[in-house]
């Protein structure tokens, strides 16, 4: 048996956590997660292909009428929306979607939500084409003429460019800048870092680590999982967790956009940065550390504000909103960097809590930036809980989410 790549690895233990008994939504969302993992996309662009997949199957479900056109359409946007954005998944979305619809009936019905679905993510496709996620890398970094600086690219430093879903402008949430390094706050952030999030660190517990190391993974899976805790409560209809998915997505890749906009808008330093150059600082109460070391390798973008944090507060506030009619289930994910183990959660503040502090544990945030990145995503997450942004040709624009 040929050996599995770490990639492969990572897509079959998501499969595994996923939830047994889901409706067609859920149980696409799980195949379009997975489809993006084997693709091998960084966090920003697969989250924005879930987006516009989540969008279609929205749209799709709207359009279809009865149970089988409905699990025809939801098919078949999957299909025509991800094949197309993941060319060279195309055999893998091939085979999912002839073993979702070789059950149903020929018929009518069938053959109309076929169309249904292929029509949606058409319409979905030609509006996004356009949204800017091909535009040109402008970004400079900062340098004295002569003076090395390291070489890796950075990540995506023209998502700020990109049409939102639903803010006004990438720049709508910007938040004030980082705090001063003359202040106190400066300080209390430095050093916490510093303690917790060292590779080396003495202090910093094995929960934390455990933690630190289950948030490691930033793909849409980890959080998509999330979200299914609440879709496959009773009672929930297929209509209610497309739209649950749609805004969550939508959300998710609007979250990503906003952070990109400050991140490089400030260019602040990462702890590895900073604890390396205490002495630099102007600030008495930041010893440098040479060598010092995050517990995880660096993300290649700027440092502030956190953009897991911004992604678990627009999951959180949308999550909070969609269960205020009842009780809210025990959330639960499952991450690859973490062995595949499953972490649970017993509100909405617990999960986005514990995002926030896993990547100060991690040694590559602040505090500072893990709050502000929290409320910026909750504004958004608030957008997203009264409408779902709906392709031109498929609506009367926003459409409300149902309650």
């Amino acid at each position: 048996m040929t050996p599995k790549t770490p990639i492969a690895i990572a897509a079959t233990l998501l499969a595994m956590a996923a939830p047994t008994q889901a409706d067609v939504v859920t149980d696409w969302n799980t195949i379009a997660g997975e489809q993006v993992v084997q693709a091998r996309l960084g966090t920003p662009p697969a989250v924005r292909v879930l987006a516009i997949v989540q969008t279609a199957v929205h749209e799709a479900v709207g359009a279809a009428r009865g149970e089988v056109a409905t699990q025809a359409a939801v098919a078949a946007a999957n299909r025509a929306a991800l094949s197309r954005l993941l060319p060279q998944q195309d055999g893998a979305i091939a085979a999912a979607y002839r073993r979702a619809l070789d059950p149903l009936p020929d018929g009518p019905a069938k053959a109309s939500g076929i169309a249904a679905g292929e029509q949606a993510a058409l319409r979905v496709l030609a509006w996004r084409a356009g949204d800017g996620a091909s535009a040109p890398d402008r970004y400079r970094p900062q340098v004295q003429p002569g003076v090395y600086v390291p070489t890796a690219a950075v990540a995506t430093p023209h998502w700020p460019q990109r049409q939102p879903w639903l803010m006004a402008s990438a720049a709508q949430f910007r938040p004030g800048p980082p705090p001063a390094l003359d202040s106190e706050q400066w300080a209390r952030d430095y050093n916490e870092v510093k303690v917790l999030g060292s590779k080396a660190s003495t202090q910093r517990t094995p929960e934390q680590t455990e933690a630190a190391r289950f948030w490691e993974y930033s793909l849409p899976p980890i959080y998509h999982g999330v979200v299914r805790s609440v879709a496959q409560q009773p009672d929930r209809s297929v209509a209610q967790n497309a739209r649950l998915f749609a805004a969550v997505s939508q959300a998710m890749d609007d979250a990503l956009i906003a952070v990109m906009d400050a991140k490089y808008h400030y260019g602040f330093w990462r702890p590895v940065t900073a604890i390396r150059n205490g002495d630099r600082d102007d600030h008495p109460a930041t010893e440098l550390e040479a060598g010092w070391t995050p517990l995880i390798d660096n993300p290649a973008h700027p440092e502030y504000p956190s953009a897991h944090s911004i992604l678990a507060g627009a999951i959180g506030e949308l999550l909070e909103a969609e269960v205020r009619r009842g009780s809210l289930p025990e959330l639960a994910t499952s991450s690859p960097s973490a062995g595949g183990r499953t972490r649970r959660w017993p509100s909405v503040d617990a999960f986005m809590q514990e995002v926030a502090d896993a990547r100060v544990w991690e040694g590559i945030h602040y505090r500072t930036s893990t709050e502000v990145g929290l409320a910026m995503g909750r504004r958004i997450g608030a957008l997203a809980t009264g409408q779902v942004a709906q392709s031109p040709l498929g609506g009367e624009g926003p459409q409300a989410l149902a309650r």
